[in-house]
């Protein structure tokens, strides 16, 4: 039987079928509309920022690095262009076979590959790497012919820093290395963060760390339109970069290296200054240390023997370096002494060869009879000072010396200074933990008269506090810059120093003072080494202990061993009427003061003042500390001076 179909019913079904999938193409059409609405017009201009992004590269451009000159012109630091082969591990898999290969075609050497592999871990894996530095012009083409066999790897030219005079002024003028981690993140903190894009390099130490804003200039940038694949296509815009300022320093670069020379083999430090402004004109320590060997990445073995030295190169020994002054320390006692009205220019102390307070005795060499204030630093009087330090007690002599600059931060433009140590009743409560030993005893005070016990001064201190004694008791901040030039400029603008603060010191006082350090070097114990100088000099010999030798020891410098013998010092300034230059110098355990360190004060004053160049004889002298006055025939700075003549254009 032939069943009848209900056609009503049909007809309902299907309409309800085509009303449902009515409604779901409406759906999704509606979802349609509202996600393209979306795009195009909600985020509209998110989506055409990102797509701009993807069609444009933004690349940063380094800007050149300024150069570091010294007050004569001469070059110290600068750049050169060079091509360097590099690395993006990233993208160059498997790395170690991609090396293999790539050195197939240009060598690479053991050391590159130790410095490319610290440098993966101070850097992130996507960044560009140096391999290879200055590659030559062989090299370069013989590599660029089979560049499609080594993805990831390309050559770039980038500038080098060069230190063209080596080691001369290194501790000063200092040095770049490449960017750490640390350093990343504090310039990612820092307002400094764009600016830094692209660079790898930022100074280290010296001038390099302490200008390196002015130095590093701003960064540029170029967009490019690039291709699907990622490559240049054409440049759409460019923001070219601003080259960093030159420095102009107030050292003389030829000084410098004559004083270097001078020192020859031996430790130590010596500063010289202009008493008027603060200016820093030369400023040694030695021994001293290539910057060039830091540029590129040091190697591991250099690092090594550089770092565990006995001699240490690495240690800034004019502001890090921390010595008891010995009697260099005598005039400022002796200034002290009349500021505070414990002694007058005319008082006499009867100075025996030793003087005994609580039953101890100390020391003082051989009798000088009846000395005042001027005798007692001409002859160098211990017994004098002894009796000086006791009336005045240790927190009178610390409140007395730190306007002076002892025991203080001098603010010189460079980093890594120490403030060294000036000693009062509360420095001591806080420098050591049990109760016995943060006690004041007054014998403690007794050997601070004469630049001993717990004093310890860098020379930069020395140097300041002779400054400002010499420059009629104003003070002013030692600096190395004295100008820059930015690359537009044609002419360096000097950069502003503070105004000299006048520390209130008696004229008359400071004449007292002055002229008994002129009386050292007429009769006193430099009169040999500055004999037959062409201007008036003051000077004060010092020697220091590196080691602490009893009262009822003696000092024997042949059973000692070398670093635990004495250290030599001088302090001088010239010419005595009118100071142009102070000098200090330090050469360690070499002994008495007027042997080793005031011969290299006498040629620094011979060179500033009287343009007198030592003979090559009278150099080696100096060197072997068996120097008195100049020998051999003179040479003048103008025909010494550096060559080839590295001048900035």
């Amino acid at each position: 039987m032939t069943e009848l179909r209900n056609v009503e019913a049909d007809l309902r079904r299907f309409r309800l079928r085509l009303l449902v999938v009515g409604l779901v193409m409406l759906l999704a059409f509606g979802l349609v509309a509202t996600r393209l609405y979306i795009l195009q017009v909600v985020r509209h201009d998110a989506y055409a920022e990102r797509a701009e992004t993807n069609r444009t590269a933004v690349v940063p451009i380094v800007p050149n690095r300024g150069d570091i000159l010294d007050r004569n012109g001469v070059v110290l630091a600068t750049n050169y262009k060079a091509y360097t082969l590099e690395i993006t591990p990233s993208r160059a898999k498997p790395l170690e076979e991609t090396i293999d290969a790539v050195s197939q075609v240009v060598e690479i050497t053991p050391r590159d590959r130790k410095r490319f592999k610290r440098l993966m871990d101070d850097s992130r894996n996507f960044e560009s790497l140096p391999i290879r530095m200055r590659l030559s012009d062989e090299e370069v083409a013989r590599f660029a012919a089979q560049r499609y066999r080594f993805p990831g790897v390309e050559i770039k030219a980038r500038l080098f820093r060069t230190y063209p005079l080596g080691e001369v002024g290194s501790h000063v003028i200092g040095y770049i290395g490449r960017i750490n981690q640390a350093e990343k993140e504090r310039l990612e903190d820092s307002d400094d963060d764009a600016n830094y894009r692209g660079t790898d390099y930022i100074g280290k130490l010296g001038i390099e760390s302490s200008y390196e804003r002015m130095l590093h200039g701003t960064t540029g940038v170029e967009q490019m339109e690039t291709s699907a694949g990622g490559h240049a296509v054409r440049k759409l815009a460019s923001h070219p970069a601003t080259p960093g300022d030159s420095v102009r320093l107030s050292l003389d670069i030829n000084l410098q290296k004559l004083v270097e020379d001078l020192y020859g083999e031996r430790r130590g430090a010596l500063v010289a200054l202009d008493p008027r402004n603060g200016e820093v004109l030369a400023f040694v320590s030695k021994p001293t240390y290539n910057p060039n060997l830091f540029v590129e990445g040091i190697d591991q073995e250099t690092w090594d023997e550089l770092n565990t030295s006995i001699a240490k190169p690495l240690l800034n020994r004019a502001i890090r370096g921390t010595y008891p002054p010995g009697s260099t320390y005598k005039p400022f006692m002796g200034l002290a002494a009349l500021e505070t009205g414990k002694r007058t220019p005319s008082t006499v102390v009867m100075d025996g060869g030793s003087w005994t307070f609580g039953g101890h005795t100390f020391r003082s060499g051989h009798a000088l009879g009846p000395v005042d204030l001027k005798r007692a630093i001409t002859l160098s009087s211990n017994v004098y000072f002894y009796q000086l330090a006791n009336d005045m007690g240790v927190n009178a002599i610390h409140d007395f010396m730190k306007p002076l600059g002892f025991g203080q931060v001098t603010g010189i433009d460079i980093p890594g200074e120490l403030r060294g140590v000036l000693p009062s009743t509360e420095w001591k409560r806080k420098a050591y933990k049990r109760p016995e030993q943060q006690r004041w005893y007054a014998g403690e005070t007794i050997s601070l008269g004469i630049g001993q016990g717990y004093n310890n001064f860098t020379m930069l201190q020395i140097a300041q506090a002779a400054a400002i004694l010499t420059n009629n008791g104003v003070r002013h901040t030692p600096h190395f810059v004295k100008a820059h030039k930015s690359p537009a400029a044609q002419e360096f603008i000097d950069i502003p120093q503070p105004p000299g603060e006048d520390l209130g010191y008696k004229q008359e006082h400071m004449d007292v003072v002055r002229r008994g350090m002129v009386g050292v070097t007429q009769e006193g114990t430099s009169r040999r080494v500055f004999a037959g100088a062409p201007y008036l000099s003051g000077g004060k010999t010092g020697t220091a202990q590196a080691i602490t030798i009893g009262q009822k020891g003696r000092y024997n410098a042949a059973k000692l061993a070398e670093y635990q013998r004495d250290h030599s010092l001088y302090l001088g300034f010239a010419p005595a009427d009118n100071p142009q230059i102070v000098v200090i110098s330090i050469v360690e355990n070499a002994g008495f003061g007027a042997a080793a360190a005031a011969p290299l004060v006498r040629r620094v004053m011979d060179y500033w003042l009287a343009g007198i160049y030592p003979s090559e004889q009278d150099i080696a002298a100096v060197q072997r500390g068996q120097a008195g006055p100049p020998i051999g025939t003179p040479r003048t700075v103008s025909e010494m001076a550096i060559s080839p003549p590295t001048i900035a254009p």
